[in-house]
């Protein structure tokens, strides 16, 4: 059992650290991933998540639910940092950025965000009244390993941006 949280802790680890270098738009650091390569590193993670929560099959009637939530949250993240990509080429090659702009795309982005949380949050809520006190521990530690592995990622960008690209560490 310990053996296989350690294998699903691992795969996250890898699977969690390479998406911080596909939101790096490539001015700043290496290409993006293609749409493909996400959508597969989504997989994987849904994969990890349910492998280590070993659901019983009762269990199983909430999964789909909190899977599409997860994937919903993924394809708006991966819309977001596109659009983000392109906002950056832009001010990068044409006038000044917008100051009301940026505040007023900034804040549909975060609503965007709110709203894919909310739905995964309830998404997850009865599935999560059911788990055993052992399943419990393996989400939380789950949890725990990718708001760390977040934190890196957010770390690395920070220290790779240069003068004109900090800001978007910043903003993201």
């Amino acid at each position: 059992m310990l053996k296989f949280v350690v294998a699903g802790v691992t795969a996250l680890f890898v699977t969690a650290s390479l998406p911080a270098y596909a939101q790096v738009p490539s001015m700043m650091g290496p290409e993006r991933l293609s749409a493909v390569d996400l959508a597969k590193l989504t997989d994987a993670r849904i994969v990890i998540v349910k492998a280590a929560l070993q659901l019983t099959p009762d269990q199983m009637k909430y999964w789909p639910a909190v899977e599409d939530a997860l994937r919903v949250r993924a394809q708006n993240r991966q819309a977001r940092l596109a659009r983000l990509a392109e906002t950056v080429g832009k001010a990068v090659s044409d006038a000044p950025i917008d100051p009301i702009d940026f505040l007023n795309r900034r804040a549909d982005a975060l609503a965007q965000r709110s709203a894919d949380l909310r739905k995964l949050a309830d998404a997850w809520q009865p599935l999560y009244k059911t788990l055993s006190d052992e399943q419990k521990q393996r989400m939380a530690t789950l949890t725990l390993v990718a708001l760390h592995e977040m934190g890196n990622a957010l770390e690395q960008r920070r220290m790779q941006g240069d003068d004109d690209g900090e800001w978007l560490a910043i903003i993201q």
